[in-house]
């Protein structure tokens, strides 16, 4: 969607002098864009973030909720999953008018997953005062990108699927110094240090997998979830025989399958997602490892199973449950279907529907306090709001700690079974 330019539209005709001078406004603001800013009648109120919602029915002011996500590319299948939830969030929002005065309007930008891109992204949503919260990023390593520039804005971050604990927690939440980087960013997705120690302790102590093989691309996301996996699975007593790095986008890893081979490893534990997972599950087998490769939701794609074919009995963990036995999943997934998307809500649908809604329940609580309308800092007060936003969701009870993260820690092991991913075991992970 483009930016939207500013601009008061009347909703009915005045008195003669006051239609043209209406009509010349909208003929100069209304090219190629659309006017977003609505007042219904001359009370004199509006501008900006400080726009009037208003307590009159006649007197509507438009809100926009940023979306960034891969909507191209090798992830836009979970990308636009994310970017369709958050658009019936929306929808939903407008429909039973969630919040008395507000209209919400989703304004989605791909980043293709690439964190200039998503640096670039963040720069437009913040240049764009009549964005109030962004929903998104897919990905860590892209999140890492945005987040200095929103967190200077003030303007709030609500992601359905980051899970790389440093976003929120600092880079030394390991050694158990814990510091909030960015003020204005939450998740409603769980984070690798509950992700990760939660894969291990299934494969060491269920699956009884004790020699393992680390490999990791590299990235925020994948470096940081192997790193939890590998400490959790030495504490309770398995060992790991090798580690490895690879490049994202790398694809011929017959070299490092006989290296996995002659390790001894009766499992390997990939940090990464699944464009290299597939090719790497497969150079394994052909290299006569037959060993399952576990990873993180990064994996959790039906794009895996479908293009290898040597997946089964290759592990992952996701955030939360699948969507049919997620809380309100059943009918998210009515609601989803009679939309009419093209695209699969994907594994993070649920939770972009979430993310989406809490920028809406932020927004809803600034309304309520300012008398029912936007004050002229919306943007830092929506941040402020969201600490307190708590409410029954698709994925369950959604409310955030101190650090900004969810308190929802369910995770769900998934196992490839004739081609397709079938749940093998949900829980949590208290450390």
């Amino acid at each position: 969607m483009t930016a939207v330019p500013d601009g008061r539209p009347p909703a009915r005709q005045g008195a003669a002098r006051r239609a043209t001078v209406l009509a010349v406004a909208l003929a100069t603001l209304a090219v190629g864009g659309i006017l977003t800013w609505t007042l219904t009648r001359d009370t004199g109120k509006g501008g900006g973030t400080g726009g009037s919602a208003g307590n009159d029915s006649a007197s509507t002011t438009t809100v926009v909720i940023g979306l960034d996500a891969p909507l191209t590319g090798d992830l836009a299948s979970l990308g636009l999953g994310i970017k369709n939830s958050a658009d019936l969030a929306v929808k939903t929002a407008n429909r039973t008018q969630a919040v008395p005065g507000v209209t919400f309007e989703l304004q989605a930008l791909d980043d293709q997953a690439k964190p200039a891109v998503g640096q670039e992204n963040a720069s437009r949503f913040v240049s764009d005062a009549k964005v109030l919260g962004v929903v998104g990023p897919l990905n860590s390593s892209v999140a890492q990108a945005m987040l200095p520039e929103l967190t200077t804005a003030r303007l709030v971050d609500v992601s359905p699927s980051n899970t790389n604990p440093a976003l929120s927690q600092g880079d030394d939440w390991a050694k158990g110094t814990k510091s909030r980087p960015y003020p204005s960013y939450f998740r409603v997705a769980t984070t690798d240090a509950i992700q990760g120690p939660f894969a291990a302790r299934y494969l060491h102590l269920e699956a009884k997998k004790s020699k393992l093989f680390v490999i990791d691309d590299q990235k925020t996301y994948g470096a940081g979830l192997a790193a939890g996996f590998k400490s959790e699975f030495t504490r309770i007593g398995g060992t790991v025989v090798g580690a490895e790095h690879i490049n994202p986008g790398e694809h011929d890893f017959a070299t490092l399958a006989a290296k996995v081979r002659s390790s001894g490893a009766d499992a390997v534990y990939y940090g990464g997602e699944y464009p290299e997972a597939a090719p790497l599950s497969q150079a394994l087998k052909q290299a006569g490892a037959n060993i399952p490769l576990m990873g993180g939701d990064g994996i959790f794609d039906t794009s895996y199973p479908a293009s290898n074919p040597s997946a089964e009995g290759d592990l992952a963990t996701s955030i939360g449950a699948p969507a049919a036995e997620l809380p309100g999943g059943q009918k998210f997934l009515a609601d989803y279907g009679a939309a009419g998307y093209a695209e699969d809500s994907g594994i993070y649908g649920g939770y972009g529907y979430d993310a989406a809604w809490a920028v809406v329940e932020a927004v809803k609580a600034v309304v309520a306090a300012n008398g029912g309308t936007l004050p002229s800092d919306a943007r830092g007060k929506v941040a402020d709001a969201m600490e307190d936003v708590a409410f029954d969701g698709v994925s369950g009870r959604v409310a955030f700690d101190e650090y900004g993260d969810t308190t929802n820690r369910q995770l769900t092991v998934y196992a490839v079974r004739s081609g397709q991913w079938s749940t093998v075991k949900t829980g949590t992970y208290a450390p």
